[in-house]
């Protein structure tokens, strides 16, 4: 059993495609209260305000407690239970749209990392309380819930921006990983950024931010380096002619080749070859002296 304390607005047809609420609200569960296993239509976000409990999901049990929280995926069935000694209080948002997921991608949520820790429950229930006690109507009620939706993940952005512990690291790079890998095994051929998120498993958006935090560069400059430091190789150890090297390294154009290596390492691959060329007669010409 749980006290509960909720708006519900999935039958009601948004203005905002991008971006809309569905449901929102708190409870106050009895010990041992379980729900599900069970799936919702779309994005709920569940936020502890007291207590402790579990998430399972996947064959995995998640325990939290105060100032934790977990996100459920629209259609992917879980359950969650309260704590027998000490049942959580929690309150959630429930949410959908063309721009959710990537929403969630920005602020670290994916398929494999679903809780979280943030301490702004104080804040937070304040944005639902408001929200349950609208009594607005029509679309003087859809702007307030609107704007008081917007409020709540600004306030829980940067909570989460804020702890270093939200999420391990680990996972983070697991990500970067891969788009590294795919950039390794296809920097010939004419692949896009969105070609590498896809194969990462992630979004565009969410590739630049893990690339920025823990490579510090951006995926574009990432690719762009990698071909140039292929072709680099290249012109050293072998004589193939310098459009098969631009093209050897993703490059269809060996004037963009030409534009972006010179960019990188100051001088053209013609001249940088024609340089390496001469250092190795004259090592070669000091060899032969010294016998």
């Amino acid at each position: 059993m749980e006290d509960v304390y909720t708006l519900t607005l999935e039958d009601k047809e948004s203005h905002f495609d991008e971006l809309h609420l569905s449901m929102c609200g708190h409870s106050v569960c009895y010990p041992d209260n379980n729900i599900g296993p069970a799936a919702h239509s779309c994005y709920v976000l569940h936020y502890i305000l007291d207590g402790k409990g579990e998430y399972r999901i996947d064959g995995r049990t998640y325990t939290l407690e105060k100032n934790e929280g977990f996100l459920m995926m629209p259609n992917r069935v879980c359950s969650y239970k309260a704590d027998h000694d000490d049942p959580w209080t929690y309150l959630w948002i429930g949410f959908d749209g063309t721009k959710a997921r990537s929403l969630l991608e920005s602020m670290g949520f994916s398929d494999d990392r679903l809780t979280y820790s943030a301490n702004c429950g104080a804040k937070l229930l304040k944005i639902i309380n408001a929200m349950l006690k609208s009594d607005a109507v029509g679309m003087e009620q859809e702007f307030f819930l609107q704007a008081q939706m917007f409020q709540f993940f600004s306030v829980l952005s940067h909570a989460l921006s804020t702890d270093a512990n939200f999420f391990r690291r680990d996972n983070q790079s697991y990500y970067v990983r891969a788009a590294e890998s795919y950039i390794r095994d296809h920097y010939a051929e004419d692949i896009k950024i969105q070609d590498i998120a896809d194969a990462a498993g992630i979004s565009r958006s969410y590739l630049a931010i893990l690339f920025q935090d823990i490579l510090s560069t951006t995926p574009s400059d990432y690719l762009t380096g990698f071909r140039l430091t292929r072709a680099h190789e290249q012109l050293q150890i072998t004589d193939l002619p310098i459009n098969r090297i631009a093209e050897n390294c993703g490059y269809q154009n060996p004037l963009v080749f030409t534009r972006a290596f010179k960019k990188k390492f100051n001088t053209t691959p013609v001249q940088f070859r024609k340089t390496m060329r001469e250092s190795r007669s004259i090592r070669i010409e000091e060899i032969r002296n010294l016998k």
